[in-house]
């Protein structure tokens, strides 16, 4: 499946920006579930410094904000196919072991909720008992936008009873790592067929499960990724993945617009 997708954030400051630097993941690499045919990230108000490979194997940009900037967008755009319904990567690949995936994180720590939501579960859990987990999640936490925001755990997100995909994320990865699971965050972006336009990326989990590797989960939407999505970047929970992270001297107050469209294109049109 080809599909294009532009992903554009733009930043006013009420007051010009002395110095500033960010760091950007938003560009997809090819892999065994899909190939980047093009892609193009673009900086107005900025000045690209260096790129690399982070330890999860994250393409990441560092942009200088230009001196007295009081305006930024970032726009990450291309065409990218999918190339397997098989959420299941066999290989792990990167420096970081698997026993990382283990770790648990200020924003994936293990509270009451997250082992209640594991209590039921005997032993390390097959693949069977991880999509259960998946479900019961979703049971748990609906989704629902504006209950909870970027720094919200995955126990308060379980408290609250309402979430987002990035909470259903943290909350998989809790579980998983309670119970002894490598699980990792995935940032990306997924085709829905009634929604061209949307206000963000996507997230999902994987967790590593033995004669398999890496498995997909979407909690969110109750089912493992297929062609409709399209990977970004991994890591052990949003912070290692956010689109666009970092620093600015100054008080100026900030404000921040995201568009994000992905679409199906006709190969012919390639």
């Amino acid at each position: 499946m080809l599909l294009t997708i532009n992903h554009s954030t733009h930043y006013r400051y009420d007051d010009p920006v002395p110095y500033g630097l960010m760091q950007i993941r938003l560009t997809p690499r090819s892999g065994v579930v899909q190939k980047v045919h093009r892609w193009n990230l673009s900086i107005a108000g900025g000045r690209r410094q260096v790129g690399f490979l982070d330890h999860h194997r994250n393409l990441v940009e560092l942009i200088a904000v230009d001196p007295d900037a009081s305006e930024v967008v970032v726009e990450g755009a291309g065409l990218v196919e999918t190339l397997s319904d098989n959420s299941i990567l066999s290989r792990h690949d990167g420096i970081a072991p698997l026993w990382l995936y283990r770790r648990a994180t200020a924003l994936t720590g293990s509270g009451p909720a997250i082992e209640a939501l594991a209590g039921p579960i005997q032993g390390e859990p097959d693949i069977a008992a991880l999509h259960e987990i998946s479900h019961r999640i979703l049971s748990a936490v609906v989704y629902e936008t504006g209950r909870t925001h970027s720094g919200s755990t995955a126990e308060d997100a379980v408290a609250e009873g309402a979430g987002v995909c990035q909470d259903h994320a943290h909350i998989f990865l809790a579980v998983c790592r309670r119970l002894g699971v490598p699980a990792r965050y995935v940032s990306g972006y997924l085709l829905v067929d009634e929604l061209e336009q949307q206000n963000a990326s996507h997230a999902w989990a994987e967790a590593w499960v033995d004669q398999l590797g890496w498995v997909g989960f979407d909690v969110s939407n109750g089912i493992s990724p297929d062609q409709r999505y399209v990977r970004v970047a991994t890591g052990l929970d949003y912070d290692d993945v956010a689109p666009i992270a970092g620093m600015r001297h100054g008080s100026s107050e900030e404000t921040m617009d995201v568009a994000v469209q992905v679409q199906r294109q006709i190969e012919s049109q390639q």
